[in-house]
């Protein structure tokens, strides 16, 4: 599932020390330490035609990096993108990551958009 392999892709960028991370699907918990991560689906390129549905799938992940300090936001996306990247997962970022200010909470962020291919 698309889901465990981001997950268990991003899982030590942000660990806790004690077997737990700070990446979640859609949102984190409120009072989440930071910096963490979040990732959801928003679509991908189809693979059915009319000879049927692909045994490969694609996902559009979006992945998103949370934290108090610019800093901190940039040098955990670094590491998201190497992680996504490399051999294993094999992502392609979607464009370059764009930097968030959410002003109810004044954390920063950034958003990037990678295409993955896996099988299901």
């Amino acid at each position: 599932m698309i889901d465990d392999l981001v997950f268990g892709a991003l899982r030590t960028l942000v660990a806790n020390g004690d077997g737990t991370s700070r990446v979640f699907p859609d949102i984190a918990p409120q009072n989440t330490a930071r910096p963490y991560i979040t990732y959801q689906s928003v679509g991908g390129r189809p693979t059915a035609t009319l000879d049927g549905v692909d045994a490969t799938r694609n996902s559009r992940m979006q992945i998103n990096v949370w934290a108090d300090r610019r800093k901190d936001v940039s040098v955990t996306m670094e590491a998201v993108i190497g992680a996504l990247c490399g051999d294993t997962i094999g992502a392609v970022p979607l464009g370059e990551p764009v930097s968030l200010f959410e002003e109810d909470t004044k954390l920063r962020g950034s958003t990037l958009d990678f295409s993955i291919w896996y099988r299901p």
